[in-house]
């Protein structure tokens, strides 16, 4: 008759034992669900982390600004030709006063094949004539009504104000309308003109 609460008691010791080592291993599991959840969020903010320097490192020069832009073909052949990229790509700041492919198209009838063919004379005169040294802003730009501007060329041309309408007047005595401003570069910005300026 004594024997049996002894085996009874056997039974719970066993059983207590079992559970324990059952809780034991769902303590395991969820230790591990937790290491896992903390190097899954560890990656994902390197990830994250790796994509923003990326971003960071794919600002664009006034070069590649200008091809982004698409309206801008026949000048950046001009700037390649005439040797000017690398200038342009370079640490600046510089401002560009920017003809359109319609700015050059309205040209004389063969002025542009003349001016290629030349590339390092009348040609690079003419593109760095659009160049000014530093990053000159519309906000600055508006604020120089009748001032003459020297360009990396050494000559200048002079800015009008109308109210908000803005043109340049160059050295020959032509005048083009700024139409887009403070198209921005890494190492500049561009503002967008209707003609192309000629030092003389």
């Amino acid at each position: 008759m004594r024997t049996r609460p002894m085996r009874f008691v056997a039974v719970l010791a066993i059983f207590g034992l079992l559970t324990a080592c059952s809780d034991g291993d769902d303590d395991t599991a969820s230790t591990d669900e937790t290491t896992t959840t903390v190097a899954e969020m560890e990656d994902t903010e390197t990830t994250e982390a790796e994509t923003d320097d990326s971003s960071m490192e794919e600002a664009s020069d006034i070069v590649d600004t200008a091809v982004a832009a698409g309206d801008f073909e026949t000048l950046v052949t001009a700037v390649q030709a005439a040797g000017l990229e690398e200038t342009l790509r370079g640490e600046g700041p510089f401002t560009v006063f920017a003809p359109t492919d319609d700015a050059f198209a309205a040209l004389p009838a063969g002025t542009l094949d003349t001016l290629l063919a030349d590339p390092e004379g009348d040609l690079a005169d003419i593109l760095t004539y659009h160049v000014v040294s530093g990053e000159v802003l519309a906000a600055d730009v508006v604020g120089m009504d009748g001032e003459s501007v020297t360009t990396v060329n050494g000559a200048t041309f002079t800015v009008n104000v109308d109210g908000e309408n803005v043109s340049l007047t160059d050295a020959a005595g032509n005048t083009v309308n700024v139409v887009a401003t403070d198209v921005t570069a890494d190492n500049g910005v561009i503002h967008v003109i209707d003609g192309v300026l000629l030092p003389g």
